[in-house]
């Protein structure tokens, strides 16, 4: 059975990685439904690099009925998945609960949580037919532990995929279907463009290792818990900070 990755938030710094992590040396039939929005000219170089190995979608997951459409797209016309990676999610902004922008909050949980369950729904069902699948999510050691000031609303949409992930986890496993999530530390990519300088220095010279994480950091943690070695996991959150966020 060939793998076939659904891989939303594709164009960001760690999509990308994890694409070209998963299609290095991968067998030929491997393919990638590559999700972006807006921005899939950040492809190109990986569609030229992996001929035919790279999907792309141009999908606004912050539109429901736009997600819709593109769960049917892929039920109808493409090969099911056999693994999911969702990474989408706005950037985020550290403010004040006062100022707490229920709009923008809105919009991120369209983005983050309502299209994951929708997508969720679509593919389910091929991958407990055929009694196996792999789910990842990206969550945040701001769920772990303490999180910082300021950041509410990034904190609640990760706490509800988080939910997401367990009850999944506890459902699915008996089908063979593992859910699991990876949860960095802060990650210096483009993600960080509107957190202050000042923020993303103090986070680096608190880590223990003295820096801030990578995509190469982060993305060979994911591509264990996609792995058949990571069979018998599910249901966890696997912390890659650094140590700056310990279970």
């Amino acid at each position: 059975m060939s793998n076939i990755y659904l891989i939303t938030g594709a164009t960001s710094d760690v999509g990308r990685t994890l694409i070209r992590r998963l299609l290095t040396g991968a067998p030929e039939g491997t393919l990638v439904l590559a999700q972006g929005c807006g921005d899939l000219d950040k492809l190109a170089s990986l569609c030229q690099e992996f001929p035919g190995m790279v999907r792309p979608f141009d999908v606004d997951l912050s539109d429901p009925y736009k997600v819709d459409t593109f769960c049917q797209l892929l039920t109808q016309t493409c090969p099911a998945p056999t693994h999911f990676v969702h990474l989408p999610a706005l950037p985020v902004i550290n403010t004040k609960f006062k100022a707490f922008d229920e709009v923008r909050f809105a919009a991120d949980m369209e983005i983050q949580v309502h299209s994951a369950v929708k997508l969720c729904k679509a593919i389910l069902p091929a991958m407990t037919k055929a009694r196996f699948g792999r789910l990842l999510f990206i969550q945040t050691s701001y769920t772990i532990g303490c999180p910082p000031k300021n950041t509410a609303a990034y904190v609640m949409a990760k706490s509800a995929l988080g939910g997401l992930v367990k009850s999944l986890a506890v459902e699915y496993a008996r089908f063979g279907v593992t859910v699991n999530c990876v949860a960095p530390s802060m990650m210096e990519t483009h993600f960080l463009k509107d957190t202050p300088d000042l923020i993303v220095q103090a986070a680096a010279a608190d880590n223990p290792m003295g820096r801030n994480a990578t995509p190469e950091d982060v993305v060979p943690a994911m591509a264990f818990l996609l792995s058949e070695e990571a069979r018998f996991i599910t249901g966890v959150t696997l912390p890659v900070t650094g140590g700056s966020a310990i279970v």
